[in-house]
């Protein structure tokens, strides 16, 4: 086993291991134990007995209760692990009519056999029964929570349920329809194209898709084929998703890749996941960004009610507008902005377009008229940007990534800028620490393409710690 691997197997097992001694220590005193007075006297005095005739070299010091109850969920932990059915999640297999039921019945069954034998052994016997029959649904919940990425995943606002995917020469009724990757994810729709020429056009119809759509998963009947086109290799490695190719030949790559193979039904599935915000990486990020939003919006709350008040002195309401933006794999959200120009002003973009001297993707003019006044302090610091901190807390923002860009924008997105896409977009990036007042657009795309091929959290808290020193540094219109 890998180290990393390895790594993440302690680390998960440590936290399990506290988090159900924590939550069966409390319940015990609470609910197992409030009604019996004298409760714990009688079960300590059944440890002792037990201790005096088998292990007799155990101090005093250690006949504990919860001492006992932390050693019981360890034990329950090392066995737990050692299934196959917990700790290994197959997105590649059938195993789909039971779902999330049938996983949680086999780890409710495991758990509440071992807490009977526990309870029997060490003769428990003074608790309610009541409680404890409510005890043995909790815990498994509990496990199966934090049984694979997905499910926390889903809790921070980031759920398989709300990903999808698209297929390409697989047919309606094809048994790989029934996988569990494709049975919890939304279907785009099934393409039919010539595996054999036309490669390019599948690169085509993906971009395409994904600049109406969130996309996440992308699946390839390869049928006879047992190799890819090296340009059409290399662009499905760099999409940042999740892919699935299935052919009836073992594939040859030209690179060297984490992925995943199995063979199935006469037929080979290969799988990677180059999504680079995901699983336990995304949950990671996302603790950050919650932490550190809420201690900024506390600490911001003054600031922020005298913009608003601000606001409505020089002209009115409403004080917060929110913009259709696209945000992680192409999904639109509503960014929340203060208002720093006079109402409908994003509706005369046309109308002024003579008087923006820079790309097409990014719209600024010198000077905007559509500005009123104090609008332009707001944005010369990115205080109008301080709402956003509500689109970070709700899982559609991070606090660093490249920022998100208007619906139309997406249209000029080249196949290799469309990967800005596949990271959350950000309050702040290696754009507002760098060049916060370039018009360029190729300026923004050297940043944005940085950011995703260097991404790590450690990159993250080196963006947060520059990016007040670039506000101050800097000048900046706002986008």
């Amino acid at each position: 086993m890998k180290f990393s691997k390895l790594f993440k197997y302690i680390a998960r097992f440590t936290f399990l291991q506290a988090t159900i001694t924590a939550f069966t220590i409390f319940y015990f005193d609470r609910f197992l134990m409030n009604q019996y007075e004298f409760g714990y006297l009688i079960i300590i005095n059944n440890l002792l007995e037990d201790r005096d005739r088998f292990y007799p070299f155990i101090q005093n010091d250690f006949i504990k209760i919860d001492i006992y109850l932390a050693i019981f969920v360890f034990v329950f932990l090392i066995v737990l692990y050692s299934t196959k059915f917990y700790t290994y999640v197959n997105e590649l297999t059938f195993s789909i009519d039971n779902k999330f039921f049938g996983e949680y019945l086999n780890i409710y069954l495991l758990w509440t056999s071992f807490l009977m034998a526990f309870l029997f052994l060490f003769r428990f016997n003074v608790v309610s029964r009541f409680y404890l029959f409510i005890f043995t649904f909790l815990v498994p919940v509990i496990l199966q929570i934090f049984r694979n990425t997905e499910v926390l995943s889903s809790l921070l606002g980031r759920s398989v349920t709300n990903e999808s995917f698209i297929t390409f020469n697989l047919s309606d009724d094809s048994i790989f329809r029934s996988l569990r990757i494709m049975t919890f994810r939304k279907d785009l729709g099934n393409y039919t194209f010539d595996i054999e020429n036309e490669f390019n056009d599948i690169v085509e119809k993906i971009d395409t898709l994904n600049k109406k759509n969130k996309l996440n998963l992308i699946i390839i009947n390869l049928e006879n084929q047992d190799s890819l086109p090296i340009n059409f290799e290399n662009y499905l490695l760099n999409t940042n998703k999740k892919i699935l190719l299935i052919s009836t030949k073992q594939l040859v790559f030209n690179s060297v890749f984490i992925k995943s193979e199995s063979e199935e039904k006469n037929s080979y599935l290969t799988y990677f996941n180059n999504d680079i915000q995901y699983g336990s990486k995304y949950i990671l990020k996302r603790a950050l960004d919650i932490t550190f939003s809420l201690i900024l919006f506390l600490i911001l709350l003054p600031l922020i009610l005298m913009i608003g008040i601000l606001i409505f002195i020089k002209d009115r309401t409403p004080i917060i507008i929110s913009q259709n933006r696209v945000g992680l794999h192409g999904e639109v959200f509503k960014m929340y902005k203060f208002r720093t120009m006079y109402v409908d002003s994003h509706e005369k973009r046309e109308e002024l377009s003579d008087l923006n001297k820079n790309d097409k993707v990014i719209f600024k003019i010198e000077n905007d008229p559509r500005i009123f006044s104090g609008g332009q302090f707001l944005r010369k610091y990115s205080l109008d940007e301080l709402p956003q901190l509500f689109n970070i807390l709700k899982g559609q923002m991070s606090l660093v990534g490249p920022r998100p860009l208007f619906e139309e924008d997406t249209e000029y997105f080249d196949k290799n800028y469309m990967r800005r896409l596949n990271v959350l977009p950000g309050l702040t990036g290696l754009l507002q620490i760098n060049e916060r007042n370039a018009s360029e657009f190729d300026v923004w795309y050297k940043y944005d393409i940085e950011y995703i091929n260097n991404w790590s959290l450690g990159l993250d808290l080196k963006i947060l710690l520059k990016t007040p020193f670039s506000l101050i540094n800097n000048k900046s219109k706002g986008l």
